[in-house]
Order: C-alpha cells, then structure tokens, then sequence
C-alpha cells in the first residue's frame, strides 16, 4: 500500500473532541487529551490542529506513535499552512505531540482510543486535563477501570 506524501483538507470534518490544562505552568507528562473519532490520523488531525493552533499559532509538525495509526501522509496542508507528520516506533503509542512555531512550544497529547466508551472517554478527558494532574500515560489510562 503506497501511502501519499502529501494530504491536503479544505475544512476539519468535526469538531475535535480535546481537553487542555489550563494555561499555566506545564505539570506532568501530558497537557491534555484528544479523543479521535477513527484511527486516520490525516483525517482526524485537521479538526485538531484548527483548535490547537490558537496556542500554538502555526502548527510545524505532529509526532505521533507509528504502530498506533495506519499510514499517513508526511506532510497535511491545512489552512494553516504545511504540517510535518513524524512517525516514531519510540514514541508511547497513546501519545500525539502538536510542535508550533509560537517559541517552538509544544503540547504533548494523551490519546483516548477512538472506540472508548463515551463516559469512560470523558472520563480520561477530564482526568488529563486536570490542572494538578502528574500523571503519566500508564496511570491515566489505567483508570479506565472505574
């Protein structure tokens, strides 16, 4: 399967179901969750990189686990401009990272699988989000046993 080295989107299909701490010092190892609808990365992130990049200005690239999606383009052309995607075996594969060019800021996302329960999804949502949560990703999704 030949995957294209390029996707571009006009418009995100819905709305980005995501949660961010609020803005204030970064505490712990995410600073929010993404809940995905699907598991296609070039169709799920426009709607994404739309929210994220009112904090991050322009999006420059998104890091992302390799055995977590199916293939994916290398680059997404949104509104925004050009977006790199980079694909890591290293990377913890419930994890997405959005670089921006705002002081090359970047926020690490924990992924909620797109298949989670609603009320278990909102769950983990939140517990991400929380202001003081230092969690990492094991112990967060470890609480999908509630």
């Amino acid at each position: 399967m030949t995957v294209p080295q390029t996707s571009t989107l006009d418009h995100p299909k819905h709305v980005a179901r995501l949660r961010l701490k609020p803005k204030a010092p970064s505490t712990g190892y995410v600073d929010g969750a993404w809940w995905p609808a699907s598991r296609d990365l070039a169709a799920e992130l426009p709607s994404l990189l739309v929210v994220l990049a009112v904090q991050l200005d322009h999006i420059e690239r998104v890091t992302y686990n390799l055995e977590a999606w199916p293939p994916a383009p290398r680059r997404l052309v949104v509104e925004s401009g050009d977006v790199r995607l980079e694909g890591f075996r290293s990377q913890h594969f419930d994890s997405l990272t959005v670089v921006g060019t705002s002081g090359r800021r970047r926020l690490t996302l924990l992924v909620v699988p797109p298949e989670t329960e609603p009320e278990l999804a909102h769950h983990l949502l939140m517990t991400a989000a929380h202001r003081d949560s230092v969690d990492d990703f094991e112990t967060l999704l470890a609480s999908r046993i509630i």
